[in-house]
């Protein structure tokens, strides 16, 4: 795994490591990886994750409605939710200028600067790219990668 997992600093899991959980695929290390990441005892998501995730088990899976609501229960109850709001919205727009990071992504590390986080797992942006020189963007799968190749 990932040198840089540590258990006991607030991180911030993108959708994308939630799929890795929730979803059966045939990468079953990255799958492992990602359920050791969700046991973190400090874990932030925004309202947005909840809803990709949640788009995604409905669109690729036979989840329903039922489990769904649960789920959503379950990440009101275990992990800290932030609700996006004018201020995070603004400083996304900043952040796409300034990074050029997609609408959502933006979204994504605006919500864990609003709360001062260092660290954000995402499989989907820049490996290591530091921003606003305190949050690492952190792909949790790149060592994995190298060492397939």
């Amino acid at each position: 795994m990932n040198q840089e997992y540590d258990s006991e600093q607030p991180c911030f899991i993108d959708s994308n490591i939630w799929l890795y959980v929730f979803m059966q695929r045939q990468d079953s290390a990255k799958s492992a990886i990602a359920k050791s990441i969700i046991q973190h005892n400090n874990v932030v998501i925004s309202t947005q994750v909840i809803n990709e995730v949640c788009a995604n088990l409905l669109k690729k899976t036979s989840s329903s409605e039922m489990e769904l609501q649960e789920l959503i229960s379950t990440f009101y109850k275990k992990y800290v939710v932030i609700d996006i709001n004018q201020k995070i919205m603004l400083k996304s727009s900043e952040l796409r200028k300034q990074y050029n990071f997609s609408f959502w992504d933006s979204l994504i590390v605006a919500c864990a600067l609003h709360i001062n986080l260092k660290r954000l797992y995402s499989e989907d942006m820049q490996n290591g790219l530091v921003v606003e020189e305190t949050l690492k963007i952190i792909n949790p799968f790149a060592s994995e990668a190298k060492q397939a190749r």
